[in-house]
């Protein structure tokens, strides 16, 4: 029987002569590896942070997602420590440990560990309530299952103090290609599903999205009034991302500057639409793709800074001697690192071929056998959905952009007989609840979370546990109880002639759900006239 260290010593050596790219390519500063090291840790640190805000409504048993309805959302057999508790300051603990780890992260002590427990936290917050996700949570979980295959740890770390050796100038390995691979897969398949809407091929797209009032914010009502420079910038983006495997065949500057492209791009969509953390997190994995000049000038440019560079050594010494002072403990066992590395090799070329290979080839001539019911690429999602990293087909705004505006009306009949709009808290009407509508909401995770009441989900059990919570949380803060709820949509059409005259768009009416509080049969609330 071979032995599984010479089975992982062949695989490697077969992967790097197999390949025909530039090493070079797939090459990662260990000073991106840092930088990204320190973006996931804010990020994730921001976005507990921001979840606290609803963490009463979203995380706990008295809310609208209790740990029954997230079990019947997620997959079978999904991962959460959240599983193990319904109480309420366990899960609030359970945050507060998220953001320590973090921390840990950020610093890079123990930073494979520091990895791997994030990665499990981020998986256990997202199955503890799958209805408020996007795909910026999807790309973040996938970047962080990569990174625990990568050193982040080599540089500007606690880990780097305690090094016994000079760090590593850069990576060249699978999981340098596979990071690295993730992103390129996610732009160059969002733009696959793009080619097959006019509106993004003709650059009408972006001014449209700028039309959408429930998602612009801060500078996306200023951007509707150029709608030229939108419609350009809308068809730059979607050839920007047909051609994104560029990302890793470019080298030096001209690499520096496409990788620039894609930042600004998404910086502009942080400043004028509202889709949570995506612009951020995809700005983290393009870090990993610049290359040592960019970091040496960015070095020089901090030495060059007029301020005392004196006080600046001062800082850094003592920041080493408190990295130093950390234990630094570490099992010294030849046959422990001979397992350690065939179990991560095994891993790290399993999770290669099931997450970007597999994906991959359902797009190609042999989809038929990889997509076929019960295939290879439905046998690994299955799996891989236990810990949520299976491949979305991340159509971001694709195959067609959007262009309905929606916000949201329950109409409630009180035991007084009198009607409101519950969700709202007004009296009941279907005219817009702000002209902004955005602000209906008040968090963006509030906005996925409507979408997924929107949906329904499995016998409508999504938007009943909100009619539910309505019912039973009306009386304490209004001092009358709920007899029925009703839930609806307004769908505005958004066209290019209506971007600024939401009066003028045609307006539809949907049906959601009717709900009755308590023993109350369900029934249809008509408006007032």
């Amino acid at each position: 029987m071979i032995p599984l260290r010479t089975i992982a010593t062949r695989a490697r050596g077969y992967l790097r002569g197999a390949t025909y790219i530039d090493p070079g390519a797939i090459r990662i500063d260990t000073r991106a590896l840092a930088a990204f090291r320190i973006a996931a840790g804010l990020l994730i640190v921001a976005d507990i942070l921001l979840r606290f805000r609803n963490f009463t409504f979203f995380y706990t048993e008295t809310g609208v997602v209790p740990q029954s309805l997230a079990t019947e959302m997620t997959a079978d057999n999904a991962f959460s420590v959240y599983y193990f508790t319904t109480d309420s300051t366990v899960i609030a603990a359970l945050f507060a440990l998220t953001i320590l780890i973090a921390i840990q992260l950020i610093v890079g002590y123990k930073t494979r560990i520091a990895t791997v427990l994030s990665f499990l936290l981020v998986v256990s917050l997202d199955h503890h309530n799958p209805l408020v996700l996007s795909f910026a949570d999807t790309l973040f979980r996938m970047l962080l299952f990569w990174a625990m295959f990568l050193p982040l740890g080599e540089r500007w770390s606690v880990d780097a103090v305690h090094a016994d050796s000079s760090p590593r100038t850069g990576i060249t390995s699978l999981a340098s290609a596979a990071i690295l691979a993730q992103v390129v897969y996610m732009y160059v398949l969002n733009g696959y599903h793009k080619r097959e809407s006019e509106l993004w091929t003709g650059g009408e797209a972006t001014p449209l999205i700028m039309g959408l009032d429930n998602t612009t914010f801060l500078l996306g009502e200023l951007m509707r009034n150029v709608p030229t420079l939108l419609q350009y910038g809308g068809v730059t983006w979607y050839y920007m991302l047909l051609f994104a495997w560029l990302l890793i065949l470019l080298r030096g500057n001209t690499r520096a500057f496409f990788v620039a492209m894609f930042i600004a791009g998404h910086a502009s969509f942080a400043i004028t639409v509202r889709i949570g953390a995506f612009p951020y997190v995809a700005m983290a994995g393009l870090l990993l793709f610049l290359q040592a000049p960019v970091w040496d000038r960015l070095e020089a440019l901090v030495r060059s800074v007029t301020f005392d560079g004196s006080r600046l050594a001062h800082v850094r010494t003592e920041l080493e001697r408190l990295g130093s002072r950390l234990p630094r403990a570490r099992i010294d066992s030849k046959t422990l690192g001979h397992v350690r590395t065939t179990v991560y090799t095994i891993a790290l070329v399993v999770a290669v071929v099931s997450l970007l290979v597999v994906p991959t080839l359902s797009y190609l001539p042999v989809a038929q056998f990889v997509d076929e019911e019960d295939g290879p690429k439905d046998r690994i999602d299955d799996r891989a959905d236990t810990i949520r990293v299976s491949q979305p087909d991340w159509t971001v705004f694709a195959p067609h952009p959007r262009t309905v505006d929606r916000y949201y009306v329950f109409p409630a009949e009180t035991e007084g007989g009198d009607t409101v709009d519950a969700y709202n808290e007004r009296p009941v009407t279907h005219d817009r609840p702000s002209d902004e509508l955005q602000k209906q909401f008040d968090t963006y995770r509030e906005r996925f979370y409507m979408n997924s009441v929107r949906r329904g989900g499995p016998d409508d059990i999504v938007v009943e546990t909100l009619a539910e919570h309505l019912c039973e949380t009306w009386a304490d803060d209004h001092g009358e109880e709920l007899t029925h709820v009703n839930a609806h949509y307004v769908a505005e059409d958004v066209t290019l002639e209506t971007i600024d005259e939401p009066a003028d768009r045609d307006r539809e009416i949907e049906s959601i759900y009717y709900h009755g509080c308590g023993d109350n049969e369900p029934d249809a609330i008509e408006p007032p006239e």
